[in-house]
């Protein structure tokens, strides 16, 4: 009797398990899959406003900066107040932001709009929550569960953006934002209605680790972590690689189509590139879990550098075949670096701060790829080339690994496992 009753709560827990974890795939899905829209909106924007690249650019880059700089803060936010406020706020924030933006008649209110009030919105409903409760529910595996969590990112950009790019060629940009907000707005009350009390409450193996008598783990504080080299070397990581992908991702639909494609070839390449990404963040996630994170991340830098010298090579060749081989090359490597960064910190940093750890180096990821975004478009205004902004993405990527060989705490580092 006793064995079935146990029985019961492990399969009570599982189920709720994963239930945490598909919506946090989904919230992920939805925050940044929207905001990824701005690729297939810029140059509708730029030809109806005719603003430059690098203003257009900066917009992007805005909100990359606000979604990184304030990740510490919704850390913060969601280890003292719980989802139920994170989440919600953060969805309401966003239809906002969408509903905002279809109005905008300068500059300044696209960057509010768009730019700062997006940021906030997507780091509420990204991964510094979803890592934080995720940890809660996930012992074993730790690696492969956040990395299914990160998958929503490449699947948001795999429905949404050719979705709007429909939606554009319909109803124009100011409508397609309209009905993006009107959306969101009714996603609000769902997240809201959700049973969060019991999804933040975790599995009893994690109240456990937290006791006080609980020795094998250390209850890690920001100060603690910030002293560290292994935080400083995944920090390290996060921004280079952002520099990197960043410095190629936003410009990627714009640059297609000035080289002859199609504006729904372009749409679509970069959402089959977010597919494969689906397929790559959720095996090197797996990956790492068993034969270490060292070499799984090594093999998508490689990857990464190879997609952009493709793409590169488009400047002079726009031939399908390449654009083929960048979207199976750079795709499957394109975000596979951030949950196997996530599982580390989870592990290297348990206790009470998790998420505002997370949420510190998060923040490091997003000010690098504010700064590829940035540094691209003014790279492509000096020069009237994407040529420059390849040579930097190259250039960052090459730099990014070093701490996976230089840092011993990451060089070493083993999850349970692991080979």
């Amino acid at each position: 009797m006793q064995t079935e009753a146990k029985e019961a709560r492990e399969s009570s827990h599982t189920r709720t398990a994963l239930t945490v974890l598909v919506i946090c795939l989904l919230l992920n899905l939805i925050g940044r899959g929207t905001a990824d829209t701005y690729v297939v909106f810029l140059l509708p924007l730029e030809q109806d406003l005719g603003w430059s690249r690098s203003k257009m650019t900066s917009v992007y880059s805005l909100y990359l900066l606000v979604n990184g700089l304030t990740a510490p803060v919704i850390g913060f936010l969601f280890d003292r107040l719980g989802p139920r406020v994170v989440y919600g706020c953060g969805m309401a924030a966003l239809a906002a932001a969408y509903l905002l933006a279809s109005q905008v008649q300068d500059l300044w209110q696209f960057y509010a709009a768009v730019g700062a009030l997006t940021g906030i919105a997507v780091s509420a409903l990204g991964m510094v929550p979803s890592s934080s409760l995720i940890a809660r529910w996930f012992r074993e595996r730790l690696g492969t569960a956040i990395s299914i969590a990160f998958a929503g990112l490449g699947l948001g950009a795999l429905l949404i953006v050719p979705a709007v790019q429909y939606l554009l060629q319909h109803h124009g940009w100011r409508d397609s934002y309209r009905i993006l907000g009107l959306a969101l707005l009714c996603l609000v009350p769902v997240v809201l209605l959700l049973p969060w009390k019991r999804y933040a409450g975790g599995h009893p193996d994690y109240h456990r680790a937290r006791r006080p008598d609980a020795r094998d783990e250390q209850n890690w504080t920001v100060r603690a972590a910030l002293k560290t080299r292994s935080f400083w070397g995944l920090a390290w990581v996060f921004s280079m690689t952002s520099i990197g992908m960043f410095s190629i991702t936003v410009q990627t639909v714009v640059y297609l189509i000035e080289r002859g494609f199609s504006p729904l070839v372009a749409a679509s390449t970069f959402g089959f590139a977010a597919m494969l990404s689906v397929f790559g963040i959720v095996s090197t996630g797996a990956i790492a879990d068993r034969f270490g994170p060292r070499r799984t991340v090594s093999v998508t830098f490689a990857g990464s550098i190879t997609g952009v010298l493709i793409m590169f090579l488009l400047s002079w060749f726009p031939l399908q075949g390449l654009l083929i081989a960048y979207v199976l090359v750079f795709g499957l490597c394109q975000g596979a670096r951030g949950p196997i960064i996530s599982s580390m910190s989870a592990r290297l940093f348990p206790g009470s701060q998790t998420a505002s750890i997370y949420g510190i180096l998060y923040a490091c990821n997003a000010i690098g790829a504010g700064t590829g975004a940035l540094m691209a478009g003014l790279l492509h205004d000096l020069s009237g080339s994407y040529r420059p902004g390849f040579v930097m993405s190259v250039c960052a990527l090459l730099l990014a690994g070093l701490p996976f060989w230089r840092v011993p705490e990451l060089r070493d580092f083993r999850l349970p496992g692991s080979r």
